[in-house]
């Protein structure tokens, strides 16, 4: 009898080729739970590093955000300040044009009540300044102030009356002839006469005229500033002067601007030293 005609043999073959057909399959399983296992730690890597990956660019773009605010906030800083200069700028250039005005107003109204041939007016470098010769003021060889001279000061200080901002420098000169002997005993020298003459026409300015003393200086130049020929009377009658020089706060030296308001003296007058001799 054959094997295939053996009733025996056929189901011990079936057996075996079950067998091996599940062996298969556990293969088949096996590999595919490895590939699967494998597939999982790769997508849990991916996933990982995609995590990290969008958290850097969370932060990154709120970095960027960050930056950009502040980017945006200093533009928004120089567009005020360029604003607020521009502002200034404008008002700044309004205020030298009325200033400008204002002088050209003031020079118009002093030549019209004041210049005559014993008071000249004139303007150099933005200072104005009114020249009166000594006969008008003082007599001879004194330093109290005449009734015209006082005249001519009241006039001066009706014209800045307007002009608070102004400051006044009061100027005595004289001619060289040297102080009379008899007079020596007030006046040891022109020096002494020019600077007793300046403060004789400030007195009057702020006791008798109401000017703020704080907008006042005065000094004596002696015979040391000579505008004409002192060899000659007339030359010499020019020379005896007393100068008031007015001009805008921001061409006075800074060591004779007024002091503040809250330590300024009311019957203080601030008195600058003469230049040291010469022409």
């Amino acid at each position: 009898m054959s094997d295939s005609n053996n009733p025996f043999v056929a189901p011990k073959k079936r057996a075996n080729s079950a067998s091996q057909n599940l062996a298969v399959a556990w293969s088949v399983a096996g590999v595919a739970l490895a590939v699967a296992v494998v597939l999982l730690v790769v997508w849990k890597q991916n996933k990982t590093v995609q995590q990290h990956q969008i958290s850097n660019l969370r932060t990154e773009v709120g970095r960027t955000a960050a930056d950009l605010a502040k980017a945006l906030a200093i533009n928004q800083t120089n567009q005020d300040l360029i604003v607020l200069l521009t502002s200034q700028i404008t008002e700044l250039q309004r205020e030298q044009a009325l200033a400008g005005h204002l002088a050209r107003t003031l020079e118009d109204e002093m030549r019209d009540q004041l210049e005559s041939k014993d008071v000249t007016i004139s303007k150099l470098q933005g200072k104005l300044t009114v020249t009166i010769v000594d006969r008008v003021m003082f007599d001879s060889g004194e330093s109290i102030l005449k009734p015209d001279g006082a005249a001519v000061m009241q006039k001066i200080a009706d014209l800045l009356a307007a002009h608070p901002e102004l400051k006044i420098h009061v100027i005595g000169h004289t001619d060289n002839i040297p102080i009379r002997q008899a007079a020596q005993s007030r006046f040891a020298s022109n020096w002494e006469l020019s600077a007793s003459r300046a403060l004789a026409a400030v007195h009057f300015l702020t006791e008798k005229a109401g000017v703020d003393p704080r907008r006042l200086g005065a000094v004596g130049y002696g015979e040391f500033h000579p505008i004409a020929d002192n060899s000659t009377a007339e030359g010499r009658a020019k020379n005896r002067r007393i100068a008031i020089t007015i001009l805008p706060d921001e061409l006075v030296a800074p060591d004779a601007a007024p002091m503040a308001k809250d330590h300024a003296s009311t019957n203080s007058i601030p008195v600058m030293a003469p230049d040291l001799p010469g022409k």
